[in-house]
């Protein structure tokens, strides 16, 4: 009998051998290592069987990265993962328990697909360490899924784009020192000196969420449109934004 510790084995093993693709890590285990899993299955039944296995990921990931309690201040953004763009997003139908229709102003692009969105601790000279990691439909709204997740999170501060910018009352309440860059008010076509100064100095500190984004791109291959949900790793729960995986920091 093919067990589910071996599925997990061998799905890790592919991952941390730089592999993308379940068809690439199945391939490997099959020439190469079938003598220590004589019961590998086919590869339709092995996909089944990481599908069946999909949710012990995240509590995983959360148990190995737990660490000491919070240090550094936090960093939150999301990217998109697009499963179809422009025109071919009308008409997408690929997983819709988990995606939805959206659009990215960064990119000022309409897609179908999900948002990951990430809330690190700022390391200086590193990446941020991820504390929260969480996947929504392409068509929740960023702060809504910060405002939903706010009660889990301990005082500290806390550096957003624009779009959190409106939570900064609530994030207060709790403790928590929200800074976003400043928006133009209608009609305003310039922002004064300080809020310029404010708006570049909050960007500065976030750029390193950024640098973890196209980092995740490069190990991923996440810069093009991807035709399967699965190859990406969603678990069952992942449309569900109060479903992160997380350190509880509150706990700590």
């Amino acid at each position: 009998m093919f067990t589910d510790e071996e599925v997990i084995t061998l799905f890790l093993f592919g991952i941390m051998n730089k592999h993308r693709e379940i068809k690439t890590i199945y391939d490997e285990a099959h020439r190469h290592l079938g003598d220590g899993f004589p019961k590998l299955p086919s590869y339709p039944g092995f996909v089944q069987r990481v599908n069946k296995v999909g949710d012990v990921f995240a509590p995983l990931v959360e148990i190995l990265s737990a660490r000491g309690p919070v240090l550094g201040d936090w960093l939150l953004d999301f990217q998109p993962i697009i499963l179809a763009q422009q025109g071919h997003s009308f008409n997408a139908r690929v997983a819709p328990e988990y995606a939805s229709r959206g659009y990215c102003a960064s990119k000022k692009l309409y897609y179908y697909g999900v948002k990951l969105h990430v809330l690190g601790q700022q390391q200086i000279g590193s990446l941020p360490f991820p504390d929260y990691i969480g996947i929504t439909p392409a068509s929740e709204n960023d702060g809504k899924v910060l405002e939903n997740f706010l009660p889990y999170l301990p005082e500290n501060r806390a550096y957003g784009d624009k779009a959190y910018e409106y939570l900064k009352p609530i994030a207060a309440a709790q403790g928590i020192e929200l800074l976003t860059p400043i928006k133009r008010l209608k009609g305003q076509e310039y922002l004064d000196g300080a809020d310029q100064w404010l708006s570049r100095a909050v960007s500065q500190v976030r750029q390193p969420i950024e640098s973890f984004f196209n980092w995740i791109n490069e190990k991923t291959g996440n810069k093009r449109p991807r035709s399967k949900l699965r190859g990406i790793g969603l678990p069952k729960n992942a449309a569900s934004c109060g479903e992160w995986t997380r350190r509880d920091s509150k706990s700590e």
